[in-house]
Order: C-alpha cells, then sequence, then structure tokens
C-alpha cells in the first residue's frame, strides 16, 4: 500500500505497481527483449532462434518462449510435417510492444555514453571511500 498525493492509501494503486512489476519482470530481461525483437522481423523455428542469438542455451531459450506464449505475446504453431515443425511468431498484442522496445533501445544507444561515464565516476567514488 502507498500513500497518494491527497494521502489516501488506496489498494488499487499497490494492485497496479503490481501489474506493472509483473509484465516488466517478463518482458524486461535480456532474452525476452531480443526474441520479441527477432520475431518482431519474421517468424522462425526454435532452432533458427536459437542460433540467431549468441549465448542463449536450450533450456533458457525453452522457458523464455513458454513465458511469452504464457503471456499472450508469442504464439506456437505446430505444422504436420515429419518430424513436426514448430513455430514461433509474435501475435497481435507482442507486436504491440516493439514500439515502446524500439524506444526503449534507442534512448539506450543514444544515452549509453551517459551511463558508461556515470557507472566509472560511481565506481571511482566507491573505491575510494573503501
Amino acid at each position: 500500500m502507498r500513500l497518494l498525493g491527497d494521502d489516501k492509501l488506496t489498494a488499487e494503486f499497490d494492485v497496479e505497481c503490481g501489474a506493472t512489476r509483473e509484465v516488466l519482470t517478463r518482458v524486461g530481461d535480456k532474452w525476452s527483449v531480443l526474441v520479441v525483437v527477432l520475431l518482431g522481423e519474421r517468424a522462425m523455428r526454435f532452432n533458427e532462434i536459437r542460433r540467431t542469438i549468441d549465448g542463449i542455451s536450450q533450456r533458457v531459450l525453452t522457458s523464455t518462449l513458454r513465458g511469452l506464449e504464457r503471456d499472450g505475446l508469442v504464439a506456437r504453431t505446430v505444422h504436420p510435417t515429419n518430424p513436426p515443425s514448430v513455430e514461433y511468431a509474435l501475435t497481435e498484442l507482442g507486436r504491440s510492444l516493439l514500439g515502446p522496445v524500439r524506444v526503449l533501445a534507442v534512448w539506450a544507444q543514444g544515452h549509453r555514453g551517459e551511463v558508461m561515464r556515470a557507472r566509472e565516476s560511481f565506481d571511482r567514488g566507491a573505491l575510494q571511500t573503501r
């Protein structure tokens, strides 16, 4: 629970913050963002995604895709071939995430130098106080 400007405690405010935190936990991890951006280009098969994303393990990719599917951001389609092939694509909801992710990526690229300088300054100060 939190106090709002009028000093009233509201359960709605706390619930909304929790919902925001829950969604950001899913879409904010590095693998989910990469998968969403990648699938924003086109539908892909599992191994194609795995080969494209450097450093992701099979287990982590499986878990990431399941989480994105559970949250309605990715659709899994099984094609009746022999052997069956599985393709992943963004849903309409997943596509709606591309805009905010791109804005964040542009911001990060544009401010990377400032962030790095701030980190270096902080780290120098932290070392001096020890």
